[in-house]
């Protein structure tokens, strides 16, 4: 039953991320805005998925415990190239490309770097949803802020902490700021 319930939770953890961001950038789209969608937010929150991604490799972990994160980091990437065409801000799209390319290879420079940054990563969860929050009370708009999507995050946080536990009995592995687990947006 353990084993069956286990496939379960990562098969429905990948089907789930895979579409994630879809009614996001649906929203955004159909608006022609990113009214309501933080900047800050969503680069806090692609650096608590690469961090996160980085940190599972890095250890050698099972595949199947992260492979989610490459699809979300690209639905992440696509969301953050409409945030900035819509608010007039391509030009920043390289830097911060070349950031978190960089901010990728800093990580693994030393152990204690990547072992830090995953113990702060809940911290860059949490300050990923003030600054959406924030931005939300700022424009009284939610408009472009997707329910489905943050239902599916939620859903995806449980199941991904269960197989996290299960498969590595890494518990520092399971901070909320698994990518498809801590979206507001």
């Amino acid at each position: 039953m353990a084993p069956t319930l286990l496939e379960l939770a990562h098969w429905s953890t990948w089907a789930v991320c895979a579409v994630l961001k879809l009614p996001q950038l649906a929203a955004v789209l159909a608006a022609g805005s990113a009214r309501g969608v933080s900047l800050g937010s969503l680069l806090l929150e692609l650096a608590g998925f690469l961090v996160f991604l980085r940190y599972q490799i890095y250890y050698g972990y099972p595949l199947q415990t992260y492979l989610e994160y490459p699809i979300l980091i690209a639905q992440d990437a696509v969301l953050l190239l409409f945030v900035l065409r819509f608010n007039g801000n391509m030009k920043r799209a390289l830097l911060y490309a070349a950031m978190f390319w960089g901010g990728w290879y800093v990580l693994t420079l030393r152990k204690w770097i990547i072992d830090l940054a995953m113990n702060l990563c809940t911290f860059i969860s949490a300050a990923s949803k003030l600054a959406q929050l924030r931005c939300l009370w700022q424009t009284k708009d939610s408009g472009q802020v997707s329910a489905l999507t943050w239902s599916m995050s939620a859903y995806t946080c449980a199941t991904r902490i269960f197989t996290t536990v299960v498969t590595t009995n890494d518990l520092s592995g399971v901070s909320l700021t698994d990518g498809s687990r801590e979206s507001l947006l």
